[in-house]
């Protein structure tokens, strides 16, 4: 045999053992990020819940998922070991502040334009807008409007007398 015919072979076997050499590091990193886990820390269940480790053990792991509630998970069922800040801003909404107060953005613009006039002194904005919409005690705003929709042929049902 030539070379060239197991050329396609050997490729191969050397992409089948790139694939499951990645497979065994990821899974190696996730057996040590849950090795890692001690009481206190912040979890994210495979599932999506998030609770804190109340006690660590060989195979188990049993979580405090709120006031009252412990629940017993497998080592396997833990999909991510969250960092303090990461876990507070998730559960608690806690955000870790690391920029100044001088860097926020105001809700509206008011405080960007750079005039002296106060809103109080603007001229009266109070005037109410008429939006074109009338109230139904008011009754139709005009006879021609009322009088288009009578000349209009009323819809039925499909059913007609006319055949």
């Amino acid at each position: 045999m030539s070379l060239l015919t197991l050329l396609p072979f050997i490729v191969l076997i050397g992409a089948m053992f790139l694939m499951t050499r990645s497979a065994k590091k990821k899974q190696q990193q996730a057996a040590d990020m849950r090795n890692q886990m001690q009481p206190g820390s912040g979890i994210r269940t495979i599932g999506g819940m998030y609770a804190t480790v109340k006690e660590v053990n060989e195979d188990t792991v049993l979580v405090d998922a709120g006031p009252g509630v412990d629940l017993l998970f497998a080592k396997n069922a833990i999909g991510a070991v969250l960092t303090d800040d990461e876990y507070n801003r998730i559960v608690h909404g806690i955000e870790h502040d690391l920029k100044s107060d001088a860097d926020i953005v105001p809700d509206d613009a008011s405080s960007l334009t750079a005039t002296d006039e106060s809103a109080a002194d603007a001229p009266g904005d109070d005037k109410a807008v008429d939006l074109g919409k009338r109230d139904a005690a008011d009754g139709p705003a005009d006879e021609a409007a009322e009088a288009k929709t009578d000349a209009e042929p009323k819809k039925t049902d499909g059913d007609s007398e006319a055949k």
